[in-house]
């Protein structure tokens, strides 16, 4: 500590300074200081000091000036300053400590006490440094972990719904477009009254989420999954399994990941209750209304509008204006009617999202 430290001694009595000066020059760098504002430039050396000693009458700017604009910098905040005067009466001495100072000695000085103080306030100023790097280091080292693990969500999304997307007669176009319709509801949501939970954090989850609605399609045969035509009500009973199935799936790497605040839960939720209708008429478990959890009923406009605007062996693909029909048709019925009035607010964003990832049919 001793060496490396370094005082600054502001007096204006060329007599003083030499005591203060004598009395430390074996163990700490010094600097000197004649005035207020001399001792201001010589705060702003490099390295800066590490304590201050600092006398209060002294003609133009007097120490407690140069006490309240060191205290006012931010560079200068946190380097203790002790006023060393002959004012001895009690309201100088709290109007000193008012101001920031750390202690307030008295002239004529002892000299042993003046080293006691020095060294003890240097003393707790490495240890207020050495936390204050500690708790920097923590927090960049709690960043990086942060990061490390968006990272690894991201990658076990992107990897499941890739999964997902091999066994799926349906495109990753398909995948990528709801992710973007649920992102755009989502989003939408935050701004108004109600959804006070739709947070940044909430709508990222959500939109990441997304593209695990069909990873229970993966528990489906081929057979199934890849017909061309129709499905037959044995067929279709089959595949009306895969919310279930996603949701097992989704619940075991939750339960492996040992955390119930996962993102995995937002997309359970979506992968089970997406089929599910506002009336009740859905599947699996044919609930209704507020029952549903939100994420699937977004999903549910998401997933349908899609099916409408794509091609499928079943159908031709419609036209933007005729799926907004048709979702606005289902409101109340099929649909959460505010859902649906979302989905309305949100319609031009949704035929661009199509345009601008519509399947290519070239390969």
């Amino acid at each position: 500590m001793t060496q490396s430290s370094k005082l600054l001694i502001v007096d204006d009595e060329p007599l003083n300074l030499n005591v203060l000066v004598e009395l430390f020059k074996a163990e700490f760098k010094l600097a000197v200081a004649k005035n207020g504002d001399q001792a201001l430039q010589r705060v702003a050396d490099t390295p800066p000091p590490d304590l201050i000693l600092l006398d209060i009458m002294m003609p133009g700017m007097d120490g407690y000036e140069v006490c309240r604009r060191l205290k006012a910098d931010e560079k200068t905040h946190d380097i203790p300053v002790i006023f060393v005067t002959a004012m001895g009466e009690v309201q100088d001495e709290t109007r000193g400590l008012e101001l920031g100072a750390v202690d307030y000695i008295t002239k004529p000085i002892s000299p042993p006490i003046v080293k006691a103080r020095v060294k003890n306030h240097l003393e707790l100023k490495l240890a207020r440094d050495y936390m204050k790097n500690q708790n920097e280091i923590l927090e960049r080292l709690v960043a990086e972990r942060t990061a490390e693990l968006k990272l690894t969500q991201d990658v076990t999304i992107q990897s499941l719904a890739s999964l997902a997307e091999t066994r799926d007669n349906e495109t990753g176009g398909h995948i990528r477009r709801t992710q973007m319709y649920v992102g755009a509801l989502a989003r939408y949501l935050s701004t108004q009254p109600g959804y006070e939970q739709f947070d940044e954090r909430t709508v990222d989850l959500m939109t990441k989420s997304a593209p695990l609605h069909d990873i229970g399609k993966v528990g489906v045969a081929d057979r199934i999954l890849l017909k061309p035509d129709k499905l037959t009500d044995e067929e279709f009973a089959e595949m009306k399994k895969h919310p279930t199935l996603g949701r097992d799936a989704l619940l075991r790497a939750e339960q492996m990941l040992g955390s119930t605040s996962s993102f995995l839960q937002l997309a359970r939720e979506i992968a089970y209750s997406h089929h599910e209708k506002w009336d009740g008429t859905g599947y699996p478990d044919g609930v209704t209304g507020a029952e549903i959890p939100l994420a699937g009923r977004i999903m549910a406009i998401a997933d349908v509008y899609d099916a409408l605007i794509s091609k499928r062996c079943y159908k031709p693909a419609f036209p933007h204006e005729k799926a907004v029909e048709i979702i606005v048709e289902g409101k109340g019925k099929h649909f959460d009617p505010a859902m649906v009035d979302a989905f309305v607010a949100c319609a031009e964003e949704f035929r661009e999202i199509a345009s601008r990832f519509k399947d290519d049919h070239s390969h």
